[in-house]
């Protein structure tokens, strides 16, 4: 208790005439209060310490170095959690934005559960003030506030709940933070999350992994169900619009396994699947190379056959073309505005078709049962011209590999010229052609839209290495080289 008085103690002096801006309360009050929250959820020293001094380096002179001298470095690295980065060259209301993602992705990668019970104590602090002025003033309390659209707060609050749910649920703190949500933005939440409620728990301990991705792995459960366990920052609404979209799919005629249910594996969301005897298509591949050609004219059939489904506005699936621009937002045009005006308006004269499109088909979301293929990979399920689903299947086979090969040998567990030979068979089978010429225009036209995603893989890193910085440069030549080739993209 000593350390948590003397935390007490530190914070009051160093908020010292500071007033909350909903209120006008003495500022301590709400340090307080984060951690009386957290106190219903741990008796951990450094994490209710933590909540004490959790705004010291944001709103005061106090520094981390100054915290982990008095306090300890775990304390130090909580508070870090929640302290953003100030951009004092900008006003507070004009960076709000960009400092709400980068702290949201700090939380959404963090695998302490300190860090996610500071975060929905302070929050939960914040959300009862926020309530609390909403039921007296109603919509002209956004005008006191540094971001005044209540939209841009629901989406940050939103995001919270989500990202804590499955570690947090079943505590009243996150409860009671639904609830507030809820009063605010009616329907923000199933009102369901605000009661008592637990998610089946399962164990992947000595199951054998199956199938692998970039956003989760997929495991033999037992004899019937095979169990996909998402990635740590994958939140309940990314696996809920899987399933949601393997549903739709499934009336639609896409061959897919259906998901009876959600399930917690640890501090990770899980989809069980009923799969007997099945193997992905990767798997097979590894073990016999010589049945590449096999698959790949199976899976070109397949491709097609979703190609071909028209789907309507109500069916609710997006359009493809709103994920390669934030390729091309999120990368090129970081690098060069001028080229990314050029590659935009080239996409944008795709035509609009309602076409179905995968957008994540590769030999390890597709499942071999019982002799037919059957997808379970479907959250990026969209509609758009089939040269989109074209450009992700060359990326997939191909342009990962083209500096480092081990990067597909270790994403599909086969080898990269067997690799490439399933793509070059995979192409000749979905056109139905030979012709050499078509064939390397489809390619150009693919590759294109490749170089556009690794110039944003590579701008997903913290840092770029002069390596990194090189391989960007020697894209965006590519990209410049292969806009004089064509002007259009479809085929």
């Amino acid at each position: 208790m000593e350390k948590i008085e003397e935390a007490i103690i530190y914070a009051t002096i160093m908020h010292q005439g500071r007033t909350r801006k909903l209120g006008e309360k003495p500022f301590i009050l709400h340090p307080l209060e984060v951690a009386q929250i957290l106190s219903t959820m741990t008796d951990d020293e450094d994490i209710i310490t933590a909540g004490i001094l959790h705004d010291i380096v944001e709103d005061t002179d106090g520094t981390l170095n100054e915290i982990e001298k008095r306090f300890g470095k775990r304390v130090a690295d909580l508070v870090n959690s929640e302290s953003e980065n100030k951009y004092p060259e900008e006003s507070r209301g004009t960076s709000w934005k960009r400092r709400k993602e980068e702290s949201l992705l700090v939380l959404k990668n963090s695998s302490d559960i300190g860090v996610k019970m500071l975060w929905l104590a302070d929050k939960l602090s914040n959300i009862r003030s926020l309530a609390g002025a909403y039921s007296e003033k109603g919509e002209e309390i956004w005008e006191s506030l540094n971001q005044s659209d209540p939209e841009q707060h629901r989406w940050y609050y939103q995001s919270i709940g989500e990202i804590v749910e499955l570690s947090l649920n079943k505590t009243g703190a996150f409860k009671e933070f639904i609830k507030h949500v809820n009063f605010i933005w009616p329907g923000t939440f199933d009102y369901r999350k605000a009661r008592y409620r637990k998610y089946k728990e399962v164990s992947i301990d000595g199951c054998k992994m199956i199938g692998w991705g970039s956003k989760s792995k997929v495991y033999r459960y037992n004899d019937e169900l095979v169990i996909k366990v998402f990635n740590q920052n994958n939140t309940y609404r990314d696996v809920e619009r899987e399933i949601a979209h393997s549903r739709k799919a499934f009336v639609l005629g896409v061959p897919t396994a259906i998901s009876f249910g959600i399930v917690s594996v640890g501090n990770r969301y899980g989809a069980m699947y009923e799969l007997l005897d099945s193997e992905t298509i990767s798997t097979l591949i590894a073990k016999n190379p010589a049945l590449a050609e096999k698959y790949a004219k199976k899976m070109a059939y397949i491709c097609r056959e979703i190609h071909n489904i028209k789907v309507s506005k109500e069916d609710g699936f997006t359009s493809v073309k709103s994920r390669i621009n934030n390729y091309l937002f999120g990368g090129v045009e970081i690098e060069d505005e001028a080229l990314a005006k050029k590659c935009k308006e080239l996409i944008d004269n795709v035509p609009n078709t309602n076409n179905l499109v995968h957008g994540d088909f590769h030999t390890g979301n597709v499942f071999l049962h019982n002799g037919e293929l059957l997808l379970i990979d479907l959250d990026r399920l969209s509609t758009g011209h089939p040269i989109f689903e074209i450009s992700d299947i060359y990326y997939f086979y191909v342009i990962l590999g083209e500096n480092d090969p081990s990067v597909i040998e270790n994403f599909m567990g086969f080898s990269y010229e067997i690799s490439k030979q399933f793509f070059d068979c995979f192409l000749r089978s979905y056109l139905d052609t030979d012709d050499e010429d078509r064939l390397k225009k489809v390619i150009e036209k693919a590759a294109f839209l490749c170089y556009i995603r690794m110039v944003h893989k590579i701008h997903m890193q913290e840092r770029l290495t002069d390596k990194d910085k090189e391989l960007i440069g020697s894209y965006l030549d590519r990209i410049r080289e292969l806009l004089q080739k064509f002007d259009a993209l479809e085929f």
